[in-house]
């Protein structure tokens, strides 16, 4: 049962008016636009666990690339963390903080690319850069102490790179970490017709513009774009974290019979009546499951 402040968060959501880009395409597409001609800053906040971490950013790529690290440990474990927002909205502070509780708790030196947005980046340009990333790391460290997280969009990108690097005969990595990813964009299981009046935040007729641009040209059962589709074998040991309302979980439970059908070792964490991305929220179940995340990194 959600907690009291959590169970007031659909009607918070409602208030903001949180659903209206998702439930609209035309909404949706307008938003992209303007954000193109605004952009949002993407920096971590000022005083961000100033004490705990430092920061650093590098271009290498040519798209700035953060790295979180931990003050009082020498980090010997690494991951890269790929944040949400439909593949066409920018960092949040939440994620940030996220990132910082991650390495000052666990000692792991947390890499944050900054992807282009679709339609500037899609997932034939932008999952690859992130199996790069990854596997830099691994050469640094070692297979088993990198790590690759990621929430909503960014749990897409997470997997398919973890999928590529398994198609590339890489080895497999200490863990991946999804927070409420998305999985299947067709956005046909039929479930989600159940789902979907009762999610506060994400609906599918918006989510579907803004997957059209982060496709491109690939079929949208590329793996690359929809990494359900892709053979699972041979991923290592996966953790997820998803909530009952939310259109992602009925994807989320599919990932996770699939995966341990094909032998991967998953640990599932679904919290009845659990919005979005909870994990990333100021509520009891979110700060659970942070805690949970760090003690995973640092295992």
């Amino acid at each position: 049962m959600p907690s009291p402040v959590s169970r007031l968060l659909p009607a918070l959501f409602r208030l903001l008016g949180a659903r209206r880009e998702f439930a609209e395409p035309e909404a949706m597409l307008r938003g992209v636009q303007d954000r193109m001609v605004r952009p949002v800053p993407y920096g971590p906040p000022r005083g961000l666990r100033s004490v705990e971490i430092e920061v650093d950013v590098h271009h290498d790529t040519g798209w700035p690339v953060y790295r979180v690290l931990p003050r009082r440990r020498t980090p010997t474990r690494a991951a890269v963390y790929v944040h949400g927002g439909a593949w066409v909205n920018q960092i949040h502070p939440l994620h940030w903080r996220l990132v910082a509780g991650l390495a000052a708790r666990s000692g792991t030196a947390v890499t944050v690319p900054i992807y282009p947005l679709a339609p500037v980046g899609t997932a034939a340009t932008v999952v690859p850069s992130v199996a790069d990333l990854v596997a830099a790391l691994v050469d640094r460290y070692g297979a088993g102490q990198v790590a690759v997280l990621g929430d909503s969009a960014g749990g897409q990108i997470a997997l398919s790179a973890a999928l590529l690097r398994r198609d590339r005969g890489e080895p497999p990595l200490h863990r991946t970490v999804l927070i409420s990813p998305a999985l299947d964009l067709t956005l046909a299981n039929p479930e989600i017709d159940l789902v979907e009046p009762h999610d506060p935040w994400l609906a599918r007729p918006g989510t579907r513009a803004a997957i059209e641009l982060w496709r491109g040209d690939l079929p949208i059962k590329d793996p690359l774009v929809s990494p359900l589709f892709g053979d699972l074998a041979g991923l290592g040991p996966l953790t997820v974290f998803s909530g009952t309302r939310d259109i992602t979980s009925p994807d989320t439970r599919l990932l996770v019979s699939r995966a341990r059908a094909a032998g991967v070792q998953v640990d599932h964490h679904e919290e009845a009546g659990l919005v979005h991305v909870h994990a990333l929220l100021p509520v009891p179940e979110g700060r659970r499951a942070r805690r949970l995340m760090a003690s995973l990194l640092d295992s």
